[in-house]
């Protein structure tokens, strides 16, 4: 079991809420990884001040959209995911398309020729991302990815998401843009030395569990139980201080 100290308000929340929840929305969230010594590094967005948790560094990512369908992706993530086939395509089309729209990476084979009106394009839904591919002759990289973890918003949330997360490589000829309209910062940080930044559970623990892989390579090869959900709960300890139990 693991404890963290709760973001400011969510104690709040958490004490005002009376139910029922709210439904938890599929989401699928990126964290890019590039080779840098001693071992890797992981890009990260600090949500602008305004907006929901701001000032929190988060990955890339966000709710799967009508639009995101399984077409150009390799068979066999319903089973890794442990979803019907066609759900678990939306998740991994939507972890493609919104790692496109917030840093202009695009895990694709020809993903370089993407342009920048291809990515505000496809930010407005003026387009999809199968028509970005198909314009730019490019095929999906979903191989590229590695499902790591699974993660459900607490239930006394307003909003709550059913959130994949997926590790990636940094396709070779890319480099992320400061492009988000969501983001005030970005950075490269070692997972080993992110403690200092403002995270939620999600993002803290996740880079916690990076930190233990010496490689990229390694961190895509990890054996992970993806698919089993984590859905924190509050708990008062005898401190009378509550804090997230996972």
């Amino acid at each position: 079991m693991v404890t963290l100290p709760l973001p400011p308000g969510m104690a709040e929340r958490a004490a005002a809420f009376t139910g029922p929840p709210a439904p938890a929305r599929p989401a699928a969230t990126v964290v890019l990884l590039r080779p840098a010594p001693p071992a890797f590094q992981v890009y990260a967005l600090r949500r602008h001040a305004a907006m929901v948790f701001g000032g929190v560094y988060a990955f890339p990512g966000g709710r799967v959209d009508p639009a995101d369908t399984p077409d150009g992706l390799r068979p066999g993530w319903g089973a890794r995911l442990g979803l019907p086939d066609r759900e678990a395509g939306a998740v991994v089309a939507a972890a493609v398309r919104e790692l496109f729209e917030e840093t202009g990476v695009l895990l694709a084979a020809g993903g370089e020729q993407a342009s920048e009106a291809d990515r505000a394009a496809l930010v407005a839904r003026e387009t999809t991302l199968a028509e970005v591919l198909a314009r730019r002759g490019a095929t999906v990289r979903d191989d590229l990815l590695t499902p790591w973890s699974r993660w459900i918003t607490p239930e006394f949330e307003p909003r709550r998401f059913d959130t994949w997360f997926f590790v990636a490589a940094l396709p070779p000829g890319q480099e992320p843009r400061d492009v988000s309209g969501e983001a005030d910062r970005v950075a490269w940080v070692d997972p080993a030395d992110a403690g200092h930044l403002t995270m939620l559970p999600p993002t803290a623990i996740t880079l916690a569990e990076l930190a233990g892989y010496g490689t990229v390579e390694a961190a895509l090869a990890a054996d992970r139980d993806a698919a089993r959900p984590v859905l924190p709960q509050i708990e008062l300890g005898p401190d009378g201080v509550a804090r997230i139990r996972l």
